[in-house]
């Protein structure tokens, strides 16, 4: 299941970094349209610090099974970190979407 395609509201890259041999590689995850909220809100992350919380991308289904989304995206030529990852599923136990809170 997908969202209507009129939700989807901006076009969106998803870089992932990881470790590699020479250091930090970027590989790209997603490019296409997303649903882009910019809500911004401040939360206490683990070691009690608060933090803003600038917005949202939610994409439909899962972008990287199985696998830790640690990165950034590029919105609108902006470049924002990546700070939380949620992934909610559907009844039969499907990963519905990626949704990515963003610094």
């Amino acid at each position: 299941m997908k969202y209507p395609i009129f939700l989807y509201n901006k076009d969106v890259i998803v870089w992932s970094t990881i470790l590699g041999e020479d250091g930090e590689e970027d590989i790209k995850l997603y490019e296409g349209r997303c649903v882009f909220n910019e809500e911004s809100k401040q939360v206490f992350n683990a070691d009690k610090q608060l933090i803003t919380i600038s917005g949202s991308v939610v994409i439909g289904g899962d972008i990287s099974p199985n696998k830790l989304i640690s990165g950034y995206v590029v919105i609108d030529n902006n470049r924002k970190r990546i700070l939380s990852t949620t992934r909610p599923k559907t009844p039969k136990g499907t990963v519905f979407s990626t949704e990515l809170d963003l610094e």
